[in-house]
């Protein structure tokens, strides 16, 4: 078939595949090969079905187009391909009459717009967890000073009652992690100081920290890039953003297994809908059992926690210092893998 009357399909920068009635390949424009790895001879050799492991909603909608003369239009849909690629995909089947062709099926991956929307409503769910979370520390910081006072005041009236000083030491224990707390809900509103700092210095602080919490049978591993320059950011936060993930996942693994500590330079990042040249790209990986699944849409919600003695803190502290940063917070967890990321753009220092 000559190529000519779908030359102009060249141009397009969407991935346009040509199909006749039963779903073969026509044509595939330059987009679609750059979008399935494959040249345009490879992809005439194949059909819908022979292409796509998952094909059926594409050969029903092909059919509903061509028999409707309709447009037929899937705004989310996930495609895997015969040579392993893994598609999320906004697809468009329009009807023609050309040269056998039956339909032209357009192909436009939307896994950006699904990331920035996400980011957005991650921010949108932090800002509202922040506001909860001081507005509930503030609200439990009044009646606890009044509960210490309240406590040495009656601790003078009980010099010669040590049978009832036991009870009062468990109310001064209990306003006293309660103080710890409530400082640790309201510590993100704090103002951070910018530095120039080595991420590396930062990842051996904690990696010692770690290690003297669990001396037998935890491992930290080190992946450095050493070329990574100097971050702008405040090291404090920086430290407690890691050492919140790593200690959630020795809990997690009760303090047996393997932590890897990875840094690697990435290009060219968009963070929160702002483009930077270079970003620093941090993974802590750990081979631990994985994060619940009825867990893993909640994790950084604040006082969600799979542990009994957990506060719940410690992810929604990590993702809003990450997010003081201008950077962005993610994970993937399977049991035997659970991989958090951590992007921080490399900014000028600020004023």
């Amino acid at each position: 078939m000559p190529d000519s009357v779908f030359a102009g399909l060249a141009l397009l920068d969407t991935a346009v595949l040509a199909v006749n009635r039963e779903g073969a390949i026509l044509h595939a424009n330059p987009a679609a090969e750059n979008l399935l790895a494959l040249g345009s001879r490879e992809l005439v050799r194949h059909t819908l079905s022979s292409l796509f492991v998952n094909a059926q909603p594409l050969m029903r909608g092909l059919a509903t187009a061509v028999d409707n003369d309709v447009s037929f239009t899937e705004h989310d849909l996930t495609l895997d391909t015969t040579n392993q690629l893994h598609l999320h995909l906004y697809c468009s089947l329009t009807p023609i009459d050309a040269n056998g062709a039956a339909a032209l099926l357009e192909l436009r991956p939307i896994d950006q717009q699904i990331r920035i929307a996400n980011e957005e409503r991650l921010l949108i769910q932090q800002q509202a967890n922040r506001e909860l979370i001081r507005n509930l520390a503030h609200e439990i910081k009044n009646p606890l000073g009044g509960i210490r006072g309240a406590a040495q005041l009656l601790a003078l009236e009980l010099d010669d009652r040590p049978d009832l000083t036991e009870y009062l030491d468990v109310i001064r224990n209990e306003a006293l992690r309660l103080q710890s707390l409530v400082d640790r809900l309201l510590a993100p509103n704090r103002r951070h100081v910018q530095d120039d700092v080595n991420i590396h210095e930062v990842l051996e602080r904690v990696r010692s920290l770690l290690l003297a919490e669990y001396p037998d049978g935890l491992h930290v591993l080190r992946d450095y890039d050493i070329s990574l320059p100097m971050l702008t950011a405040d090291k404090e936060q920086l430290i407690q953003i890691v050492l919140n993930i790593v200690k959630n996942a020795a809990q997690a693994m009760a303090g047996h297994g393997t932590i890897r500590l990875k840094t690697r330079i990435a290009r060219q990042v968009t963070l929160a809908r702002r483009r930077y040249a270079l970003a620093l790209e941090l993974q802590i990986i750990d081979d631990g059992p994985g994060i619940p699944p009825d867990l893993r849409d909640h994790v950084f919600y604040p006082l969600v926690t799979g542990r009994a003695e957990g506060t719940g803190l410690g992810l929604t502290l990590a993702q809003t210092f990450v997010h003081q940063h201008q950077g962005t917070i993610e994970f993937e967890s399977r049991p035997g893998r659970t991989c958090f990321t951590v992007l921080l753009p490399f900014l000028e220092k600020s004023a």
